[in-house]
């Protein structure tokens, strides 16, 4: 699942989730997926990049998403509500040249620090 949002050169993707029952695992689904909303966003809605958050325990979902070209963005501290923390992975579009967007944060932040256009 995913959707568009943001305003100026925060508009981006956001993959809301992707799941593949364990039976369908392995068959480069979670790819497609990912292409499919990545090819959505830009070219439909002209976006900047694409972004999710992680778990930051999430050692194969992480290797994952960095194998489809997503970089750690930020660390949000105690984005889940075990209080682990998460990461807010980001993937720059054509439309941002210069890859602003995906500059890692240095310091990370917290929950009420995020905005939500």
């Amino acid at each position: 699942m995913g959707k568009v949002e943001g305003q100026g050169e925060s508009w981006h993707g956001h993959v809301t989730a992707v799941s593949v029952a364990p039976e369908y695992r392995r068959q480069q689904l979670a790819k497609k997926l990912m292409n499919l909303l990545e090819n959505i966003s830009e070219k439909t809605y002209n976006a900047f990049f694409v972004d999710l958050f992680v778990r930051a325990s999430n050692a194969p979902a992480i290797k994952m998403y960095e194998k489809l070209g997503y970089v750690i963005y930020r660390r949000v501290l105690r984005y889940y509500s075990n209080e682990e923390d998460g990461f807010d992975m980001r993937k720059a579009l054509p439309r941002d040249v210069e890859k602003k967007s995906v500059i890692p944060l240095k310091e990370p932040v917290i929950p009420e620090e995020l905005e939500y256009d």
